[in-house]
């Protein structure tokens, strides 16, 4: 892959001073429209209309825009996502690793149904996307992902397959020695406990979710932190979902 010259921080420093951008926003009106909004974005299964180069990618465009960010900050090697559904998320990573000339995406799903795996494998960004059959917490998964990860690779996990507070911590420990240092966990789905009381939902929302799962991995593994940061939209289906592996 060839990279391409990007800006440099510096350049970013430079140009963003000449963005317009408000200091002291109102947060408490943002935070509480933004979970509003939210809520009747989920009830109305908006993210279904979100695609990606042709292929339903089942995500809140926000937090794709901050997907992009990260992904650009820390450039990583290798992504590794847990759930395919149809594969638009797999191609998203996959564009964005090829215009920055580096990295393989990597998607696990217990169910890759055909009608999907023929839309993926016959797409223009296949080349650097490898995927997998089965449950993202199988040892011989895990251990054929290690397989791909090179000494001084940076890896980003990304989790969006089973959302059950059980599985998502199960994911976070088959997975958290392959998170490389400054790079991130993202965990999808923590804002189950947002959406109680809205049509369509389980009894997984109001405890046993993936928000659960975080709390309890962060407790109790002090070198991940949520990053805040990546919070800034307010509208988002994995707030405090970004988590930094600081050491």
């Amino acid at each position: 892959m060839k990279k391409l010259n990007f800006p440099s921080e510096e350049d970013m420093k430079f140009i963003n001073k000449f963005v317009l951008k408000r200091k002291n926003k109102k947060i408490i009106e943002l935070n509480t429209q933004g979970r509003a909004w939210t809520r009747t974005s989920w009830e109305n299964k908006m993210d279904y209309e979100v695609n990606w180069l042709g292929i339903p990618i089942i995500q809140n465009p926000y937090d794709m825009i901050l997907m992009q960010e990260l992904i650009f900050k820390i450039k990583p090697d290798l992504i590794i996502e847990t759930g395919i559904a149809h594969g638009g998320s797999l191609i998203y990573y996959s564009s964005l690793l090829k215009l920055l000339g580096k990295g393989r995406v990597i998607g696990v799903d217990i169910d890759i149904r055909s009608h999907n795996r023929k839309l993926i494998e016959k797409h223009p960004m296949i080349a650097n996307i490898t995927m997998i059959q089965g449950s993202s917490i199988d040892k011989n998964v895990v251990g054929e992902i290690h397989k791909n990860i090179k000494p001084k690779n940076i890896v980003l996990v990304i989790l969006d397959s089973d959302h059950r507070k059980p599985h998502v911590l199960a994911e976070l420990e088959a997975y958290k020695k392959i998170v490389s240092k400054n790079s991130y966990f993202v965990v999808f789905d923590t804002f189950m406990p947002y959406l109680v009381g809205l049509d369509g939902e389980t009894k997984e929302f109001k405890a046993n979710n993936a928000m659960d799962a975080v709390k309890e991995f962060i407790k109790n593994n002090k070198n991940f932190k949520i990053d805040k940061a990546y919070n800034k939209y307010f509208v988002s289906s994995c707030p405090d979902g970004f988590l930094k592996k600081v050491k």
